[in-house]
């Protein structure tokens, strides 16, 4: 119903204009200020805003659609997963049952910002087994780390969410926050905060899934940390790690980056189907054996 979606678009083109002035404001800050210096190396580049802008992709679930935004918004925590649960986990189990999965086996979540997917992989009796490669609906920011609050960049890295970081109450329909900054982040003294995967298709610094996607990650997620998998994997990369997508980046200031740490998690999961255990030594993410 367009009347009923109508108000919810509204707020997100708000959103978007808010962002955009900011983004203008600051960078003329930056140009005007007595302090300011066209080869700084300390002064924020444009973050780059064009997801904001695009269309949110869509991916066919078999779940009726959830409650128009301004029903849903008026529900406490409670409302809100008592209606998920019983619109969306009875398909969501029978589909899992045909795929030879249950509900409540470990979640694993690997997100490409190139090439704007979110997948979500699940343990089986033979595996690890890809159940759905979402397409992220919305993200700022370029390639390349999250370094300080207020860049607009995706975080770039390995993170892991628990029970106490799910939001059900979410103004971004359900939302969880990935841990940002981690132990990782806080060694570097990189700055900034409520980094989550979340609803409503629009974002600054987080990845926004559409309200019918969030809500089946959500499900699959909570269901495994109520069977025991105390927190669920998170890792972030700028795309697939190939060789042949690193050789385009030689002379990116990140390469060195994605090569020597992030690189490695890829390899080992792409190899073995093993989720790498990541430690921090040094300041540095190295793979635990």
């Amino acid at each position: 119903m367009p009347s009923a979606k109508r108000p919810s678009r509204i707020r997100q083109f708000a959103l978007i204009l808010l962002a955009v002035a900011l983004v203008w404001l600051t960078h003329r800050w930056q140009s005007s200020s007595r302090f300011s210096d066209a080869t700084c190396t300390d002064c924020l580049p444009l973050p780059d805003l064009r997801f904001l802008m695009l269309p949110a992709p869509k991916i066919p679930l078999p779940y009726p659609a959830p409650p128009a935004p301004g029903v849903w918004d008026a529900w406490t925590a409670e409302q809100r997963l008592a209606d998920v649960t019983q619109r969306v986990k009875p398909s969501l189990i029978q589909e899992l049952t045909r795929r030879s999965l249950t509900l409540g086996v470990p979640v694993y979540l690997r997100a490409f910002k190139k090439e704007r997917v979110l997948e979500l992989w699940l343990q089986s009796d033979e595996g690890w087994e890809l159940w759905r490669s979402y397409p992220i609906a919305a993200a700022s920011g370029r390639l390349g780390p999250k370094l300080r609050e207020g860049d607009y960049q995706v975080p770039e890295g390995f993170y892991t969410v628990t029970e106490r970081q799910m939001n059900p109450a979410s103004k971004y329909h359900l939302a969880f926050n990935i841990g940002y900054p981690n132990e990782y982040d806080r060694y570097h003294q990189r700055t900034g905060s409520f980094i989550m995967i979340h609803g409503r298709d629009v974002s600054i610094g987080c990845l926004a899934m559409t309200d019918p996607a969030i809500e089946e990650i959500y499900l699959l997620v909570q269901a495994a940390q109520e069977k025991g998998q105390t927190s669920v994997p998170v890792h972030i990369f700028p795309f697939r790690l190939n060789e042949e997508q690193l050789k385009s980046t030689t002379d990116d200031p990140s390469e060195t980056f994605w090569r020597d740490e992030l690189f490695p998690a890829w390899q080992r999961f792409e190899a073995k189907r093993e989720v790498p255990v990541i430690e921090v030594v040094g300041g540095l993410y190295r793979l635990r054996d």
